[in-house]
């Protein structure tokens, strides 16, 4: 209905090249676009699965952020610029006012606090995401003979399982009888909030941990945390999420929904590169707790840490849970996109995310709908940036030829492609041309089958 009136306002129809860019002419925070860099070649498979370039003059259609974000362009520079003190003045680059040594991760905290919903004391940049799961665990998961289970979903990311899996088993259970696998009814793609409560309501009593995604890596749907997270609670259980695919794209209010404890990657829709260092929650009302801890030295009190007194000094919070310095090369690409994070706020980064991805559902329906079916949910509030189609042909096929045409987004098994539109560098534009080179794609395999 948005779209249809604002095209109406305009003189056009929602699915002309021109409503497009109506809509970036309108976009409040195109300009971020700007800080970005955004590829420009690409390599596709041959007929003998050799890899070629395809493209190198061009901006690639880059709808896979939910992968891998893009760089931001002052990463360079900020890399060089910690190299060259580290080069030139050693030790003593650490002192330097304004360098990235030794509080850049509390001071990082503090922007990243915004992203979640949170006060800084209660992030901590640290480590990776799978690492931080871990070391969250070891404190929030403290099972009993009576309450000892884990409730995942069946379709958890691998590492999550994994996780779950070995803490289980360190503990002396066995994950056969300690993990409740949530699943969608039959024929369903997506978890319904009031199954996922009934499962609390009914098994929380044996329920140590409740440990769920902020959104679901391959249907795209956005759990309701808030809910889940009253009712577990009321059941006695602790509550944790994975939010890679969360953070950065939806907004979070972590403390005011008093979630236990959440970790992150930043390498998605943070921005952040390959590997790039994780982040932590823990709400404040554990602030001076005494459950069980993994310390390293990086977790003792700054002011006295270099004492060497092998008498610990814990730092209250989060940041009681670090191990170590995290890499500086690494805070420097953090730094530069969470600046760019700083230009803007999660209730505009929302706004337009929303009526961008809803442009590309609407463009997708109304030119390629029978050839794909959208599992993701419809209801924006239920989901990110990501729509997950699956397609009527091979979409590893599909794909090679999106490829070859300038576009990146991603498969995944059995016969999926996810497309992410991050609305702090996707054009409405871009969605425009994706959706009629997916439809000559998709026209084009027609044409063959038929033949």
């Amino acid at each position: 209905e948005v779209l249809t009136e604002l095209a109406q306002q305009h003189g056009v129809q929602t699915t002309d090249e021109e409503f497009a860019k109506f809509l970036d002419e309108k976009d409040n925070i195109a300009f971020l676009r700007d800080d970005f860099i955004l590829p420009k070649y690409i390599k596709c498979p041959d007929k003998d699965g050799r890899l070629t370039i395809v493209s190198e003059a061009h901006n690639i259609i880059y709808l896979n952020g939910h992968s891998l974000g893009v760089q931001p362009k002052t990463s360079k520079q900020h890399i060089i610029k910690d190299l060259d003190g580290w080069a030139k003045k050693g030790s003593l680059c650490r002192s330097e006012p304004g360098k990235i040594f030794p509080k850049e991760d509390e001071r990082l905290s503090v922007s990243m606090a915004k992203l979640v919903g949170a006060f800084p004391d209660e992030v901590s940049i640290m480590n990776t995401l799978s690492v931080n799961l871990h070391l969250l665990m070891v404190s929030f998961y403290t099972p009993t003979q009576t309450r000892h289970k884990i409730l995942i979903e069946k379709q958890a990311f691998p590492s999550d399982y994994y996780i779950v899996q070995s803490q289980i088993e360190q503990r002396g259970f066995k994950p056969e009888d300690s993990i409740i696998q949530l699943q969608p009814r039959e024929n369903e793609d997506i978890l319904r909030t009031a199954d996922i409560l009934d499962v609390i309501e009914k098994q929380g009593d044996s329920i140590a941990l409740v440990l769920l995604p902020g959104i679901q890596y391959y249907t795209g749907q956005l759990f309701d945390m808030e809910v889940i997270t009253k009712a577990a609670q009321a059941k006695g259980c602790m509550v944790g999420y994975d939010l890679a695919h969360a953070v950065g794209n939806v907004e979070l209010k972590l403390h005011d929904w008093e979630v236990d404890f959440a970790c992150w990657c930043n390498y998605k829709y943070i921005n952040s590169g390959v590997g790039a260092v994780g982040s932590a929650f823990m709400h404040r009302k554990h602030e001076n707790n005494e459950r069980p801890k993994f310390i390293g030295w990086w977790g003792h009190n700054a002011s006295t840490r270099l004492d060497m007194t092998n008498e610990l000094d814990l730092s209250p919070g989060i940041n009681g849970y670090r191990i170590s310095y995290p890499n500086s090369l690494g805070l420097c690409v953090l730094r530069a996109s969470l600046a760019i994070f700083d230009k803007t706020n999660m209730r505009e980064i929302r706004e337009k995310s929303i009526l961008l991805t809803g442009y590309l559902e609407h463009l997708l329906l109304s030119k390629v709908s029978k050839y794909i079916e959208i599992i993701t949910p419809k209801d924006p509030e239920q989901r990110g940036c990501q729509l997950t189609l699956k397609l009527k042909y091979t979409a590893s096929e599909v794909y090679s030829k999106l490829m070859k045409r300038h576009v990146i987004c991603d498969v995944r098994k059995p016969n999926a492609i996810r497309v992410g539109p991050v609305p702090l560098y996707t054009r409405f534009i871009d969605v425009y041309w994706f959706v009629n080179i997916l439809q000559e794609v998709l026209q084009d395999f027609t044409k063959k089958i038929v033949l």
